[in-house]
């Protein structure tokens, strides 16, 4: 498989998965092939890119796999550059595994709470049994919804500073522009001067992963 391929993970719902699948692949895709394998039951990658108009298609192929993982990443990366694979948010089915066993780095989005990051404690065990069998595995956490204007609280860089997965020095911050997007089934890349700024983030998050 010739592909760089992404797992998009935690089994915590609401941590902003989607949004950064979706985004991070458009800025993948400045870069080359990207497809996004969509293997959450609630299908919101393939939702997301099924609303654009015709005019401002997603910039990405989607696709829903529901059967192995692992090996239909193994099929489709000899066509792609990159794979971006938004896993479900669980650990109760074999998905995330067959996803890290595949992947070149895992992204594990949080929201910028202690609870929050705690609550995925389990996708770190997760992902450090991966590692056994993938050795060139990587993982990172991307913290979510940064509040404009204000620094982690004390609290959270402590909690980080626990896990033995390190947090990117480029998160996302809260922007409604990021809603916007996936309303209108686009990239922040499409909203001209209103995305610019979240663009931004996404490519320096984009640079440093790669």
């Amino acid at each position: 498989m010739s592909a760089r391929v992404f797992a998009i993970a935690n089994q915590k719902g609401g941590t902003g998965k989607t949004t950064l699948s979706m985004n991070f692949a458009a800025g993948l895709a400045k870069r080359g092939r990207v497809l996004v394998i969509d293997a959450d039951p609630q299908g919101s990658a393939g939702q997301w890119s099924s609303l654009a108009a015709d005019d401002r298609q997603f910039p990405v192929s989607v696709i829903a796999i529901g059967g192995n993982l692992a090996r239909e990443a193994q099929r489709f990366g000899q066509d792609y550059d990159f794979l971006v694979l938004d896993c479900p948010p669980t650990l109760e089915t074999e998905a995330m595994s067959l996803a890290m066993s595949v992947a070149d780095t895992v992204l594990v989005p949080v929201l910028p709470s202690p609870v929050d990051l705690w609550a995925s404690i389990r996708l770190v065990d997760a992902i450090e049994q991966a590692k056994m069998r993938n050795r060139g595995l990587t993982a990172h956490i991307v913290v979510n919804q940064l509040e404009p204007r204000s620094a982690l609280s004390h609290a959270m860089q402590q909690a980080l500073e626990e896990f033995d997965i390190p947090a990117l020095k480029n998160g996302l911050r809260r922007r409604a522009i990021y809603r916007n997007a996936a309303i209108e089934g686009v990239s922040v890349y499409c909203m001209g001067k209103r995305g610019a700024a979240a663009a931004e983030e996404i490519d320096e998050i984009v640079k440093e992963v790669l």
